[in-house]
C-alpha cells in the first residue's frame, strides 16, 4: 500500500474530530523490572530506582507501535492534527521525569500528562475529552469503562512489530462494539437459541457496546482520506456465523459506520485470523480470546459483559 500524501485528505473533516487516545506509562513503555521492584520493596525503592536510572531510556512496550502509527497521521494532515495522545500514569512528577526522557529520546509528540503519585488515573479520562483509554492497570480500565469511557488493559505480549505503516485495528463484536445480550442468550440457552434469536430480530440494531464510540471516532477520521488509500483499516473480528451475520452488518449500516473486513468466524481460534490481518491492536472480552490473541498480536481485554463475571 502507498502512503496517503498531505493532500489526499480533506482537513475540514477532522478540524472538531480529534481523536483522543489516554495511555499509561506502563502501556507505552516496558516497566516490568521496575514495577517488580514497586510490588516487592516499595514505593521509596521504586522512586529511588527511577532517579538513579532517569537518563537510560526506557525500551518500547506493547502499545508503543499502535501509538508511533496513531501520532504519523498527524504528518499527513497538515495544520490540522487528527490524533492526540495523552499520558496518564500513576508515577509521580519525580519519577515521571524519566518516562518524558523516553517520550523525547522516541520523537514522540505527547505533551499532556498526568501523574497521580498511585492515585487512580480515570478521574482525568473525561476532562481530556478522551476516546480511548489504555492501561496496564484493570483498576483503572474499569473505572474507565463504568464512567462510559472505551477502555481496554493492554497485556504482554510475544507478537513482532507489524512491517507496514498502515493502522489496523480489529474489534470483537458482542461486549466490545455492541453490547451483550447475544452472548448472554448463548450462555444461557445455548447455541441454538442464540441463533434462532439473532435470526428472529435481525432487522432490530443491536445495542451499543463500550467501544461503539471510539469505532466511531475511527470511522471519522478514516472518512477523511479516500478508502482506497487509507493511512487505516479496521476489522471485526467475531466468533459469530451465519445467520447471526446479518443483524451484526445491518446494525453497522443503521449506524453509518465503516468496517473494512469482517470475519465471522463460527468459533475458530482467531489468532491466526488476527495475525493475517496484520492488526496493531485487538479488543475483544473474553479472557481466553485474548489468551490466544496475545500470542499473535498485540491484544486489549475490555473486562465488560457476561464473559467477565
Amino acid at each position: 500500500m502507498s502512503r496517503p500524501t498531505k493532500t489526499a485528505h480533506d482537513p475540514s473533516a477532522l478540524s472538531d474530530n480529534k481523536l483522543v487516545v489516554a495511555i499509561s506509562s506502563r502501556a507505552l513503555f516496558d516497566l516490568g523490572d521496575s514495577h517488580m521492584l514497586f510490588e516487592k520493596e516499595g514505593l521509596d525503592a521504586y522512586r529511588a530506582y527511577q532517579i538513579d536510572h532517569e537518563n537510560e531510556i526506557l525500551q518500547p512496550g506493547v502499545a508503543f507501535p499502535l501509538v508511533q502509527k496513531l501520532l504519523s497521521l498527524n504528518k499527513l494532515a497538515g495544520d490540522v492534527p487528527p490524533v492526540e495522545v495523552i499520558l496518564l500514569s500513576r508515577n509521580s512528577g519525580d519519577t515521571g521525569l524519566r518516562i518524558f526522557n523516553a517520550i523525547q529520546h522516541y520523537g514522540l509528540e505527547i505533551s499532556r500528562a498526568a501523574f497521580t503519585s498511585g492515585a487512580p488515573t480515570s478521574d482525568y479520562i473525561a476532562p481530556f475529552k478522551t476516546d480511548l483509554f489504555l492501561s496496564a492497570n484493570a483498576e483503572d480500565v474499569g473505572r474507565a469503562l463504568k464512567a462510559g469511557v472505551a477502555a481496554a488493559t493492554i497485556l504482554p505480549s510475544t507478537a513482532p512489530p507489524r512491517a507496514s505503516e498502515q493502522l489496523r485495528i480489529a474489534f470483537d463484536g458482542d461486549a466490545v462494539i455492541f453490547g451483550d445480550e447475544g452472548e448472554r442468550v448463548s450462555r444461557e440457552e445455548g447455541l441454538e437459541a442464540f441463533h434462532r434469536t439473532e435470526t428472529e430480530r435481525a432487522e432490530e440494531p443491536l445495542s451499543v457496546g463500550p467501544f461503539r464510540g471510539f469505532l466511531t471516532a475511527v470511522h471519522r477520521l478514516q472518512a477523511a482520506f479516500p478508502a482506497e488509500n487509507s493511512p487505516i483499516r479496521t476489522a471485526l473480528v467475531t466468533a459469530r456465523s451465519a445467520p447471526a451475520h446479518k443483524r451484526v452488518i445491518l446494525t453497522l449500516r443503521r449506524w453509518g459506520v465503516r468496517i473494512d473486513e469482517a470475519l465471522f468466524l463460527g468459533g475458530r481460534d482467531k489468532g491466526p485470523f488476527l495475525d493475517a490481518f496484520g492488526a496493531d491492536i485487538f479488543f475483544d472480552d473474553s479472557p481466553a480470546n485474548v489468551e490466544s490473541a496475545r500470542k499473535h498480536v498485540a491484544t486489549g481485554h475490555v473486562p465488560h459483559g457476561v464473559s467477565n463475571g
